[in-house]
């Protein structure tokens, strides 16, 4: 439902790496991009479409279990007056998941002093590649009743379609996965905008919740945020500390994060949780497209 939620460009293009646990022996790697568009925005750019493109791709573990995920997202949003908008959107992925039987060990190799993978595993597996489609669907509502505040909170539902995944000759439904979000932008000072977020969901037995505040100072004699310095910190519940530092500059957005392990792993990882680093790009289709009065959203 984000989807080109953008109230001051046109589109916006981005990309990201992450590694985590480094030092443990294998560790995860995730590389993804994409990109969201406005389209069919009304003469008073108080309604338009949403249109995104994105690709994930994960790997982990001695097996290299992979996950490469193409989606497209579309969503409509609606300004229903001069402080509320109301946004609706859905995805549609398609899923491309992978493991390398040969290279793990199983109880069957051991012979009795050491794992021989010259040995057959006997693992019953039906196939070591499976592909599906994923479906999502959510709501965002935002809510600016001055210039120096804006709220915004969303709902979503993941995994609708509950798409069946194992490489076994057995049924193993992904579990439909609730999240929300909430996020407000304050105008603190002149130079000074204040970000807290709130980030949850849940699926199956698992869950998770993430908080925290990111804080802009502008760069220059003039309020300016398009040139701006970016510090923060969050909190995994249970998991991490994650502090983020980051600059923007001339439409690009470069933020790096790194989660510092708390949870009881964290003597096998020495704390070394993940790094992250995103980049982003935010523009106009023409410089015919500035001067944006009536969307009544916070210009900073």
């Amino acid at each position: 439902a984000n989807t080109g939620l953008m109230p001051q460009e046109d589109f916006s293009v981005g990309a990201l790496y992450r590694e985590q646990w480094n030092s443990v022996p294998v560790p995860f790697k995730t590389i993804g991009a994409n990109g969201d568009f406005q389209l069919l925005r009304n003469r008073n750019i108080t309604n338009w479409m949403g249109l995104g493109i994105g690709f994930f791709s994960d790997k982990a573990g001695n097996g290299i279990l992979s996950l490469n995920k193409f989606q497209t997202s579309l969503a409509y949003h609606v300004q229903l007056d001069d402080y509320n908008m109301l946004s609706a959107g859905f995805t549609a992925g398609y899923v491309q998941r992978s493991i390398d039987f040969e290279r793990l060990t199983f109880d069957t190799q051991w012979d009795g002093f050491e794992f021989n993978t010259s040995n057959p595993n006997k693992e019953p597996y039906e196939r070591k590649s499976l592909s599906y489609l994923d479906i999502t669907a959510g709501v965002n509502y935002a809510f600016f009743p001055n210039e120096n505040l804006y709220i915004k909170a969303g709902i979503g539902l993941l995994h609708l379609n509950r798409p069946n995944e194992s490489f076994y000759k057995q049924k193993n439904k992904l579990g439909i996965r609730p999240m929300a979000n909430v996020e407000i932008i304050i105008k603190a000072g002149d130079n000074l905008i204040l970000s807290p977020s709130l980030y949850y969901a849940n699926q199956k037995k698992a869950s998770e919740l993430v908080f925290g505040s990111l804080f802009s100072i502008a760069l220059g004699n003039e309020m300016e945020f398009n040139n701006s310095f970016f510090a923060g910190l969050y909190h995994r519940l249970g998991d991490a500390i994650i502090p983020v530092i980051g600059t923007e500059f001339s439409k690009f957005r470069i933020m790096l994060s790194y989660d510092i392990t708390i949870s009881p792993i964290s003597p096998a990882n020495r704390s070394q949780g993940a790094v992250e680093l995103g980049l982003v790009y935010k523009s106009l289709y023409s410089p015919r497209s500035r001067g944006r009065g009536s969307y009544n959203c916070p210009r900073f």
